[in-house]
């Protein structure tokens, strides 16, 4: 079983900055990618930006430039640095991880947190 936990969301005002952090655990032969979501107020749900374990990253248009995906030491933590953060940002952040729990495709798993709320105020 893989658990996916988020934290470090929060309010500030436009032009802010915040950090959200998540950590991926349990059962974990390889983790392949990990990916930030978010959902806002009547939106669908849309990825900001996705760093695999080969080393590619990739950013929705919208946050190129004020976002920064990066993983951690171990490699089961992702981070996003946000900053110059605006009020249409406001949004569920949610981490997406996609991965195996075993040497085989039946061991795949995509998973997901329980989101972090993001508010920034103009």
């Amino acid at each position: 079983q893989v658990r996916v936990v988020e934290s470090g969301g929060g309010s500030v005002q436009a032009g802010g900055s915040l950090t959200l952090v998540c950590e991926v655990s349990g059962s974990i032969f390889s983790l392949n990618a990990m990916r930030w979501y978010r959902q806002g107020p009547g939106k669908e749900r849309d990825m900001v930006a996705q760093s695999t374990s080969g080393g590619s990253i990739t950013y929705a248009d919208s946050v190129k430039g004020r976002f920064t995906i990066s993983r951690g030491d171990a490699m089961n933590t992702v981070y996003l640095q946000m900053n110059s953060l605006k009020p249409e940002d406001t949004a569920v952040y949610y981490c997406n991880a996609l991965g195996y729990s075993g040497p085989g495709s039946q061991f795949v798993f995509d998973s997901w947190g329980q989101g972090t709320q993001v508010t920034v105020s103009s």
